[in-house]
């Protein structure tokens, strides 16, 4: 019978971040910095004969939530929602503030309570070194996952000390 191999060993790095990102325009607006920018010098490949950009969106969720207060600010009721994209996200929001209908059968106003939302957006990163790793935001850390050379984490963390909103 056949014996597994290891053939790679590939790790995870977390840094937690002291305070939580104040909004979805903040966070997005990290993201879309390392899109643009593309700090960690992250190269195209190709894949299936198709050239996939070095650092792309890979997988990324918005959760809002709503509350609903009675007439003396008491939660009657709550929803939350999940969106694919940061447009969805605010569409979804504005929806449901917006549903009279959901408004009187939850029996109270509806209030958002931003604090509670989430996000989450995983980058695919191909480094100059050929590796696929990834790299993943949420609201309160940046995960590095599925890496092997000590060199990427290092990019990805020099970078993230430049931007105050990581620290």
């Amino acid at each position: 019978m056949a014996d597994f191999v290891q053939t790679g060993n590939t790790k995870t790095s977390v840094r937690e971040l002291a305070t939580p990102l104040a909004n979805v325009a903040a966070f997005d607006a990290i993201v879309q910095s390392v899109l643009d920018d593309n700090p960690w010098l992250c190269t195209d490949f190709v894949e299936d004969e198709v050239t996939v950009p070095g650092v792309a969106r890979n997988r990324e969720s918005y959760t809002v939530r709503i509350n609903y207060e009675n007439t003396e600010g008491v939660r009657v009721g709550s929803i939350s929602a999940r969106g694919p994209t940061v447009a969805a996200f605010g569409t979804i929001a504005t929806d449901i503030l917006g549903d009279a209908d959901l408004t009187g059968a939850m029996g109270g106003s509806p209030v958002r309570d931003s604090a509670r939302e989430t996000f989450s957006c995983q980058l695919r990163c191909h480094d100059t070194n050929g590796e696929l790793y990834m790299v993943t935001f949420t609201r309160n850390r940046v995960r590095i996952s599925s890496y092997e050379d000590d060199a990427i984490r290092t990019r990805v963390e020099t970078w993230a000390d430049t931007v105050p909103e990581l620290a």
